[in-house]
C-alpha cells in the first residue's frame, strides 16, 4: 500500500471515529443569554477546553505515531528472488545427479519462484493487517482526545449557565 493510499484510508477511518466521538454538541442557554453572549462564551470555552485537554478540534487531524514499516516486498520481487535461489540450488542438485544442471535449474527456479512469491504475499498480508491495526489505534486515540476536549468544553459552558448535550 502506498503512503498516499494509506493516508487516504486513515482519513476515512478517522472520519468515522470523529462521527462516533460525539463531535456535535447541542448548547442551550439556561439563563436567557443572548446570541452574542453565547458566541463569546463558546469561544472562551473553546480556548479553555483546548488548554485543559491538549486537543484542538479546529486543527487538522494528525497521527501520534508513525505507520508501521513494511516488511514484505512485492509478490513479483519475492518470486524473482525465489526463482533465482531455486535455480542455483536446482542447478547444483542437477549437476550432482548426473550432469543435468539445466533441468535441475529449471525445476528449482519454478519451485523457488512459487515459494518466494507465496512468502512475499504472506508478508504483504501481515503488513496490511499491521497497517489496519495502526489506523484503528490512531482513530481510537483521536476519538478519545476529542471526548476529553468535549468534556472540558461542556464543563466550561455548564459553569456559565448552559445545558450541553
Amino acid at each position: 500500500m502506498t503512503t498516499h493510499h494509506s493516508t487516504a484510508v486513515f482519513a476515512v477511518v478517522l472520519s468515522f471515529a470523529v462521527a462516533a466521538s460525539g463531535a456535535e454538541l447541542y448548547i442551550y442557554p439556561q439563563k436567557g443569554q443572548s446570541a452574542q453572549q453565547q458566541e463569546k462564551d463558546e469561544f472562551e470555552c473553546y480556548g479553555w477546553g483546548k488548554g485543559k485537554s491538549g486537543f484542538d478540534p479546529m486543527a487538522p487531524p494528525t497521527t501520534r505515531t508513525a505507520p508501521p514499516k513494511r516488511e514484505g516486498g512485492s509478490v513479483a520481487g519475492g518470486a524473482v528472488g525465489g526463482a533465482a535461489a531455486g535455480a542455483a540450488v536446482g542447478s547444483v542438485a542437477g549437476a550432482i545427479k548426473g550432469g543435468k544442471a539445466g533441468k535441475g535449474a529449471a525445476i528449482g527456479a519454478g519451485a523457488g519462484g512459487l515459494m518466494g512469491g507465496m512468502g512475499a504475499a504472506g508478508r504483504n498480508a501481515k503488513d496490511e493487517q499491521r497497517l489496519r491495526d495502526w489506523e484503528q489505534q490512531e482513530a481510537n486515540a483521536y476519538a478519545q482526545r476529542r471526548r476529553e476536549y468535549n468534556r472540558a468544553y461542556a464543563a466550561c459552558l455548564e459553569g456559565r449557565g448552559y445545558t450541553v448535550k
